[in-house]
């Protein structure tokens, strides 16, 4: 039998209210499923949804869209048709309401407000401005807090903000596509455009990936010969940040990285500086040259990352031990030879086939 109690950690307060969680599971995960609506669009803000429940009946629900606009909360409050309910409901929330002024007023003074007095809460969040102050306000006003249910589940959810605010720095996806035979690209090649080793479907996947995600990045090489536009033209959605490593500025002015489409980083030792839509961020191209990446997007306020550049990036990546989850498709064909694909330790977290392509999504070992 699990327990958990109202405050983070040792206590905000000191005040413990302990309760069996079994009972609010289901709409703690009602509340995931919720906010997984906002992926790719919430950014800087983590995803949330929330659920205000009355004699075991969800009688509203809501989830946060895009930042700036009403939270999950907010939603899931006015979406009551009988206000006169609150006061006899609980709400649950997968992340804490948060307790301060940003562009729109705090949660927890809106939950308090309209009278609701029990509040089921998946996760404390980690963000510096709220961490915990969301959980003490209620409380302090009188309500009935819950915290810790499904927290694995509501830290998964937002796996990316977490990585951000604990870290300090991007939640970093690796992909890459590998033939049969263990190749990433052949010995030669004849035209200057992507070689395609896995299938249209998995490429359409990966756009609906990249519209998932902050930022992108790709290396010099990778760059020039493929000259890709590193958009999400086979999906909705808006084209992550595109982050490109270019030591010494080889890559040609007309590339499609360099269209001002979107804001694009090329991190370079050169000097800093900014044209357009473009910014030219000077980093160190040795030994901690990820760390500096690192650093560069985070000061971006950058919270996720797909890493989809040749071999020696992904495997700096890799040997830096600087990643949190590989997405690597497997053809069914072979090049008998070329550039062979990142070597990697890991478990296998998921494996499934996409038309004839196989999908493997890795984790490190530590994780």
């Amino acid at each position: 039998m699990s327990y958990f109690c109202s405050t983070n950690k040792d206590a905000l307060l000191g005040i413990f209210i302990f309760q069996e969680v079994n009972i609010h599971e289901k709409y703690v995960n009602r509340c995931i499923q919720l906010a997984k609506n906002g992926l790719g669009t919430t950014y800087p803000n983590p995803m949330v949804g929330s659920v205000v429940v009355y004699d075991d009946t969800i009688i509203g629900e809501g989830w946060h869209r895009k930042a700036g606009e009403p939270h999950a909360e907010v939603h899931a409050i006015n979406s009551v048709k009988d206000k006169s309910l609150l006061s006899k409901a609980t709400i649950y929330v997968s992340l804490e309401p948060c307790s301060h002024y940003g562009k729109t007023p705090p949660c927890s003074d809106l939950i308090i407000d309209s009278g609701i007095r029990n509040v089921v809460i998946g996760i404390v969040d980690p963000f510096a401005d709220v961490a915990g102050r969301g959980v003490k306000k209620l409380v302090e006003a009188g309500c009935n807090v819950t915290l810790g249910v499904l927290e694995d589940e509501c830290r998964e959810l937002n796996k990316r903000f977490f990585c951000f605010h604990d870290k300090y720095r991007p939640y970093i996806i690796l992909k890459w596509a590998e033939s049969a035979d263990g190749y990433i690209s052949p010995e030669k090649r004849e035209h200057k455009a992507p070689v395609w080793i896995s299938n249209i479907y998995s490429r359409q996947l990966v756009h609906r990936w990249r519209s998932e995600e902050q930022a992108i990045l790709i290396g010099t090489q990778t760059a020039i010969l493929d000259n890709p536009s590193l958009s999400t033209r086979d999906w909705f959605g808006k084209s992550p940040v595109r982050l490109i490593l270019d030591k010494n500025l080889r890559i040609p002015q007309n590339a499609r990285v360099y269209d001002n489409s979107t804001k694009t980083i090329v991190l370079t030792e050169g000097e800093k500086r900014q044209e357009k839509n473009t910014f030219f961020e000077t980093v160190d191209f040795g030994e901690n040259l990820i760390e500096e990446i690192c650093k560069v997007l985070y000061n971006h306020g950058i919270q996720s990352l797909i890493v989809e550049g040749g071999r020696q990036t992904l495997q700096t990546f890799i040997d830096r031990g600087i990643w949190d989850e590989a997405r690597i498709f497997k053809g069914n064909s072979t090049l008998g030879g070329g550039t062979p694909s990142p070597s990697w330790k890991g478990r296998i977290t998921e494996e499934y086939n996409i038309a004839d392509d196989k999908l493997i999504c890795v984790k490190p070992e530590n994780q």
